[in-house]
């Protein structure tokens, strides 16, 4: 039996769009079609197959055993369409009009201007879109197709990616908080008395809780600048990335919390292309500016 004359990549997108977002609603608007037009295409899928791919339970329509094995491998058609479709519009092209880069906000921010600053003779007047992201943000611009380009923690499943910087987090409070004044060494009970800042997480469907420890007292802000205000003011602690505030550290503003463990860890942060094979000279390019300033800040710290 034939089926590809008859199901094809869009039937295959629109179902795999239904099973992301949850509904055939919420599917119609993140495809910019209308419901009836995603249902006429499951069915006509549906139709097509010798086995069932959905099933209903109640009002949610979930895929059955078959429906999982067949729409994994439909991804895999789905993102070398997507791939050949950037290639061709690069090749097209020459030189793509627009990068988009995702940035995980604990990257330095001197570091990406000094990245653009190298980028900028080469770049052709191309657009840089940049996307400032928390924690699962930056993996779900790669993974929903809104980056050419990651700056993140941690690569999703599916990428590769390598390691521009590794981001040194330090306990810190300002000089005359009470846990910056403590004498004997901080335990975990003794920082749960107070308040600790901590950055949303800009992903909205994998929402990660990183460094809070339970405290009394939690605020919850949306950008790490906020969070160095808090704490400089001496609203609470936080555990802020050492490149971001070494001006506060040097001036005594902020002091680093005497704890008997774990007052700092180190975060690597990874560069990651949404599909290196099709990237255009551009993105490239960006991406090679990033890495040569991240190389040579690596080789002044050794």
């Amino acid at each position: 039996m034939n089926l590809l004359p008859r199901t094809t990549l869009e039937h295959w997108a629109v179902l795999a769009a239904v099973v992301d977002e949850g509904s055939f609603a919420r599917a119609a608007e993140a495809l910019n079609k209308s419901q009836s037009s995603v249902s006429y295409a499951l069915k006509a899928l549906q139709d097509q197959l010798p086995v069932e791919v959905l099933t209903v339970r109640g009002r949610k329509a979930e895929l059955t055993d078959a429906g999982q094995v067949l729409l994994r491998r439909a991804r895999g058609l789905l993102d070398d369409m997507k791939s050949l479709e950037r290639l061709a519009l690069n090749l097209a092209q020459d030189w793509e009009p627009e990068v988009r880069l995702a940035v995980d906000v604990i990257f330095p921010p001197h570091l990406l201007s000094e990245a653009m600053e190298r980028f900028v003779p080469q770049s052709r007047s191309t657009r840089v879109q940049i996307i400032e992201s928390v924690l699962s943000g930056g993996q779900e611009a790669l993974l929903q197709g809104l980056a050419d380009l990651a700056i993140t923690h941690r690569p999703p499943p599916g990428f590769l990616g390598n390691e521009l910087i590794r981001q040194e987090f330090m306990a810190v409070a300002h000089r005359d908080h009470p846990l910056a004044r403590a004498e004997d060494s901080l335990t975990l009970r003794d920082l749960q008395r107070y308040r600790q800042f901590v950055v949303r997480d800009s992903g909205l469907k994998r929402k990660q809780d990183a460094g809070w420890l339970g405290a009394e007292q939690r605020w919850t802000v949306s950008h790490l600048k906020t969070s160095i205000q808090f704490v400089c003011q001496g609203l609470g602690f936080a555990w802020l990335p050492r490149l971001h505030i070494e001006e506060e550290l040097a001036n005594g503003t902020l002091k680093r919390l005497n704890l008997a463990e774990g007052g700092s860890r180190h975060e690597p942060l990874s560069l990651v292309f949404a599909d290196r094979d099709s990237a255009g000279p551009a993105t490239r390019a960006l991406a090679e500016s990033l890495q040569a300033v991240c190389a040579q800040i690596a080789g002044e710290t050794h």
